[in-house]
């Protein structure tokens, strides 16, 4: 059964969910999933996974994201992007150069971020979109997201519209924690700078160790399929421990094995950030957890029962596919 994880350029208009199902026919597979998010507008890296590959999809969406970005300022939209109705225009006729760099450096380092309200977020069980939508208003809570990197590359003047004046786009690179959004980011920019702004153009250049440079458009793919084996997939996203075949014989079987050379220490595997384990011929044969002086296993992909297409979690029982 093929398994491991794929790496699609998304094309703008295309929701995520639309690239999971383009993803099955391609595949061949109703086991399908993706690691973050994409809004239709925006383009670039989503990572799908197949098969066995969706148990990673869970270590994957709290990695960092980067992405490149237009910032438009003295526009500001319903939604803090360009698919949303202009709600208001400001002239941005005193706005220097010196005046945006300093906006970009206050929004860098921990920040408390209030979401659009027009994101995916659940209010009371409904997406806040879907409130939004129906005439409601509504006001999500911040929250703390950490913006690694916000680098200017360029700032230019533009015609924003026909009865509009003049506007600023602001070319830009985020390096970003889990959850943020660069809507937001757009908007909190532009109302620090008390002109407004939106996002124009959204590009995601990668996904934790996931880069541009792996991805292909939905077009290559259904051409040819190119998958990260799960094994390339897991060294690549984990810190990895190398078993001896002793070891790897107790874990196929759910059981404990001697904690980790990091264990105790801040790098110590966890649940949420465990080790990938390779087998000697290096295959991944489990995700680990250090506790105490043992290692145990969060998830087990077991060799000998992998021709049966099962995998085991880490109590021990058969989990369905």
């Amino acid at each position: 059964m093929l398994s491991g994880l794929v790496i699609v350029d998304k094309p703008q208009g295309w929701t995520s969910h639309d690239v999971v199902g383009r993803m099955r026919r391609i595949a061949g597979t109703r086991k399908v999933g993706h690691a973050g998010t994409l809004d239709p507008m925006a383009t670039g890296v989503l990572v799908v996974g197949i098969n066995k590959a969706t148990r990673l999809l869970t270590y994957i969406v709290g990695t960092s994201k980067t992405y490149t970005a237009t910032i438009r300022l003295g526009e500001s939209t319903v939604t803090d992007d360009a698919e949303g109705e202009v709600t208001a225009t400001r002239t941005t006729t005193g706005i220097t150069e010196d005046a945006i760099h300093a906006g970009v450096a206050a929004l860098t380092g921990e920040i408390q971020q209030v979401p659009s309200s027009v994101s995916a977020i659940k209010v009371n069980g409904e997406r806040a979109y879907a409130r939004v939508r129906s005439g409601e208003e509504v006001k999500l809570a911040a929250r703390p997201v950490t913006i690694h990197r916000f680098e200017v590359h360029e700032i230019r003047r533009v015609r924003a519209g026909e009865a509009a004046g003049e506007a600023v786009d602001v070319d830009v690179t985020v390096e970003c924690s889990s959850g943020t959004y660069i809507r937001a980011l757009a908007r909190d920019l532009g109302e620090a700078l008390g002109v407004g702004g939106h996002l124009t153009a959204l590009r995601r250049t990668q996904v934790g160790p996931y880069t541009l440079d792996q991805a292909h458009t939905l077009e290559e793919l259904a051409e040819t399929l190119d998958v990260l084996e799960m094994s390339d997939a897991a060294r690549a996203l984990m810190p990895n421990r190398e078993l001896s075949e002793a070891e790897t014989t107790e874990i196929s079987f759910g059981r404990r094995i001697a904690a980790g050379t990091a264990a105790g220490t801040p790098d110590a595997a966890t649940a949420d950030k465990p080790a990938a384990a390779f087998a000697p011929d290096g295959t991944l044969v489990a995700l680990l957890a250090d506790a105490g002086s043992y290692a145990k296993p969060v998830l087990v992909f077991a060799p000998d029962n992998e021709k049966h297409g099962n995998a085991i979690q880490g109590n021990g029982k058969q989990a369905g596919q």
